[in-house]
């Protein structure tokens, strides 16, 4: 039998788990009412477009450095996720995958949406408790308005798509941020050593996740996996709280309600 992409992405994808009793409908709407994505969505895009050249920009060290950051590549997720929320609230009908569900672009922007809030509360948390509080002081963000847009305004804007969305969360869902989480990690670990430097010279990327320093950086590494575990738990949470207010609000079904436990 041929091996066709579309069997691919699924293989891909798979780990959203079966969602055959579930439509692309939930995607392109909001929670609240007759409100279009869209009225959110290509705001939280133009932001993070515009903070993403800024950051470049104003960036402390060489360009090719940039995405050295998990800050910058959480900004690049959202950049991602925003562009195939638009994409889904559009609404393209003709792509629709019979066989296995729900359409690639709106898996795709499940997986992206699955990510992109808990890593956004991570980054926030963090950067602001732990890198700011830090011994070593390294000066991360020379812009201080730049600094609150990368490390505050995220998590705030990721918190209107979360609040605003229709789709469910579920807890099974919680390996994809891990999963992320551990590519960046791999990617930090290759980094050093391949004798890799930070913009100022350092062996290191954040001087809390020092390899030259396996233990300390193992803790460190554990306790952060746990705590976006936890923010995913956070966002399951607060989608089931939302599409509980919103039922009640309109006291009619709002359209899936957040099942966190399906399959």
């Amino acid at each position: 039998m041929q091996w066709s992409w579309r069997k691919t992405l699924y293989c891909a994808t798979g780990i959203l788990g079966k969602e055959e009793n579930l439509t692309s409908e939930p995607f392109t709407r909001s929670c609240w009412g007759r409100i279009s994505p869209l009225y959110w969505r290509v705001p939280i895009l133009v932001w993070a477009l515009v903070v993403m050249l800024w950051s470049i920009s104003f960036f402390w060290g060489p360009t090719e450095k940039f995405l050295l950051y998990m800050t910058h590549w959480g900004l690049a997720f959202v950049v991602l996720e925003s562009s195939f929320g638009i994409f889904v609230a559009i609404g393209r009908k003709g792509l629709t995958d019979a066989t296995f569900g729900l359409p690639w672009y709106v898996k795709t922007y499940w997986i992206l949406y699955n990510i992109t809030i808990p890593v956004a509360f991570l980054i926030t948390v963090f950067y602001w408790g732990i890198l700011k509080t830090s011994a070593e002081t390294v000066n991360f963000a020379p812009n201080p308005v730049l600094d609150i847009m990368l490390h505050g305004v995220n998590s705030a804007v990721m918190l209107v798509e979360l609040v605003f969305s229709a789709h469910p969360s579920r807890l099974m869902h919680v390996m994809q941020p891990l999963y992320f989480a551990g590519a960046y990690m791999l990617f930090s670990v290759i980094y050093y050593f391949a004798g890799g430097l930070d913009p100022w010279g350092n062996p290191f990327i954040y001087p809390v996740v020092d390899w030259s320093k396996p233990e300390q950086t193992m803790v460190v590494i554990t306790l952060t996996a746990l705590f976006l575990a936890l923010m995913h738990l956070l966002t399951v949470g607060i989608a089931a709280a939302r599409d509980a207010i919103a039922k009640r609000r309109l006291a009619v079904p709002a359209g899936v309600y957040n099942d966190a436990f399906a399959p």
